[in-house]
C-alpha cells in the first residue's frame, strides 16, 4: 500500500475534457434535464449520489477507508456511512414517529468504524441504498415542495434542497479523498 506522504500522479480516464472524470458520451449523469422544480431537485441528488459513487468506484476496502490527513477521521467509506447515517436522519425529520435508533451508535461512529474490512465496505453501501429508498419513498408521499411535515413542520422545499446540498458537499470531500488515494480527478 501507498504511504500517504507519496504523492500520487494526477490522471483522468477523460480525453475530451481533462478535468472531468468520465468523458461526456461515457459519463452516466448525462442525459437531458428535468422539467419542473421537484424532478430538478432530484435529478440533481440522484446526479450526487452517482458521483460518489464512482469516486469509490475501483477502490478496494483499504483505500476505501484510508483517512484524508490528521486529525480527520475522514475517508470516502466514512462518507458513504455518514450519508446512510444523514437519510436516516432526514426521515426523523418527516415523521411524526419516534426518531429511528442512529445506524452507526454515537455521534462520528460512521467515520470511526470506517475500517478497511471489505464486509463492512459492503455493509456501509447496502446501508447507504436500503437507507436512500426509505428516505425516497416517504419523501414520495409529500409531492407538494411546499408542505410541512414533521413535527418541526419543515418544509420539504427546504429538505429537498438540504439534501442535494449536503450530498454535494461532501462529493467534494470525495474528490478531493479520491486525488490523494491515487491521482484520479475530475468532477
Amino acid at each position: 500500500m501507498r504511504r500517504m506522504t507519496e504523492q500520487p500522479a494526477r490522471w483522468t480516464e477523460a480525453t475530451v475534457y481533462p478535468d472531468m472524470w468520465a468523458d461526456p458520451d461515457e459519463d452516466p449523469r448525462e442525459g437531458p434535464s428535468p422539467e419542473g422544480e421537484l424532478a430538478t431537485l432530484q435529478d440533481f441528488l440522484s446526479n450526487y449520489r452517482l458521483t460518489l459513487r464512482m469516486k469509490c468506484d475501483g477502490l478496494d476496502a483499504a483505500q476505501l477507508a484510508l483517512r484524508s490527513v490528521p486529525p480527520s477521521t475522514m475517508s470516502l467509506l466514512g462518507l458513504v456511512r455518514h450519508l446512510a447515517e444523514v437519510e436516516r436522519d432526514w426521515r426523523n425529520w418527516i415523521s411524526e414517529d419516534e426518531p429511528l435508533a442512529k445506524l452507526y451508535g454515537v455521534r462520528d461512529a460512521d467515520f470511526e468504524g470506517a475500517v478497511g474490512e471489505q464486509a463492512v465496505v459492503e455493509q456501509a453501501f447496502r446501508d447507504l441504498e436500503r437507507e436512500q429508498a426509505a428516505t425516497d419513498a416517504a419523501l414520495a408521499e409529500h409531492p407538494d415542495l411546499g408542505a410541512r411535515v414533521g413535527k418541526e413542520g419543515i418544509a420539504v422545499r427546504e429538505l429537498m434542497v438540504h439534501r442535494v446540498e449536503e450530498y454535494a458537499r461532501h462529493c467534494g470531500h470525495a474528490d478531493l479523498l479520491r486525488e490523494r488515494i491515487d491521482g484520479r480527478v475530475g468532477q
